[in-house]
């Protein structure tokens, strides 16, 4: 998609929210959008989404788009499955696969309980599932977030956080607002600032040093650099991406506990499905990797894009000595 020249204003005679926008959102891209309250960032992403139309300038080759406001209207007179079905049909979707895609984005996030309670029944947080369901459950080509992350606890949003990963893994153009600084850090392929009615491109730094580059050594000495360990559970059946950020070590999974005092009955764990055990200590689906903390975030950028993409299960800083870890 292209905006060339885009300006928008309210009124014949109000002042220019934005103007001379020229963008580029290509697929696969995540775009990160940044300003002060008031500056721009929701009229942008209204024309990215086609809510709004420009004042000045063209936008071309928007793709199928899905868009979730900074508010969600609940006083609309549906149901949480009847309202997201209803829209799973304005995106293109057949009556059934939209009740499908629904219920299966309600069990993701938690809110599957809801499906027959009225929209204006919810509170803020499960309205904000469902206003993300909705832009999510037709699998856009274009998605655009204003602040939606807002009301999500917190298993929520890192459920949103791994589904607009799968998007841009898919192929698809994510651009997102969030309050936020640490939302997605280091996953963004382009950062914009809005300011004074412009769009400035704010640049992406590039942590640390390249995998294999060593530090000058004619300069003082590093600081001890504290090490993130990343705990993921591979897909069946997939490999260990290659080339990961950071050239992480790959650790053994930990030694499965002790087996249990005869007799004794064994908890279940936790998030097991119905005759299928739950990942644990010692299951060779479970991988650890540590690498420097200035790699983390690309690591986990990596492992959440792959394909299919990899199940993050823990992140935890240990010691940059490996005596002390």
């Amino acid at each position: 998609m292209r905006l060339r020249g885009v300006g928008r204003r309210y009124g014949l005679a109000g002042p220019w929210v934005l103007r001379g926008v020229d963008l580029d959102v290509p697929p696969g891209s995540l775009t990160r959008v940044e300003g002060t309250n008031g500056s721009g960032k929701s009229t942008l992403l209204r024309l990215l989404a086609g809510i709004d139309a420009p004042t000045s300038g063209r936008i071309t080759g928007r793709p199928r788009t899905a868009y979730v406001p900074e508010r969600f209207p609940p006083e609309l007179p549906f149901s949480v499955l009847g309202y997201l079905t209803h829209l799973g049909r304005v995106h293109g979707l057949g009556r059934a696969e939209a009740a499908r895609g629904a219920g299966e984005w309600l069990e993701r996030f938690g809110a599957h309980e809801y499906a027959a309670t009225p929209l204006a029944e919810l509170s803020k947080g499960t309205s904000q599932k469902v206003a993300v369901a909705q832009a999510l459950l037709a699998a856009p080509a274009l998605l655009v977030l204003d602040e939606a992350w807002t009301g999500l606890d917190r298993t929520a949003r890192g459920v949103l956080d791994e589904a607009v990963a799968e998007r841009v893994a898919d192929g698809a153009a994510v651009v997102f607002v969030d309050h936020d600084p640490r939302r997605l850090a280091g996953a963004p392929d382009a950062v914009l600032r809005v300011a004074d009615a412009r769009l400035e491109p704010v640049p992406v730094p590039v942590p640390g040093p390249a995998a294999g580059e060593l530090p000058d050594p004619g300069g003082p000495p590093a600081a001890a650099e504290p090490r993130i360990r990343v705990e993921a559970e591979r897909p069946p059946g997939a490999a260990l991406p290659a080339n990961l950020p950071g050239t992480p070590v790959h650790e053994p999974a930990p030694a499965p506990p002790p087996a249990p005092t005869p007799g004794a009955e064994a908890a279940p764990s936790r998030g097991a499905e119905a005759g299928q055990p739950a990942p644990g200590p010692g299951d060779p689906r479970v991988v650890r990797l540590t690498v420097g903390a200035a790699y983390s975030d690309a690591l986990l950028r990596a492992l959440l894009t792959a394909r299919p993409p990899w199940h993050i299960r823990a992140v935890t800083e240990v010691p940059a000595d490996p005596e002390t870890s």
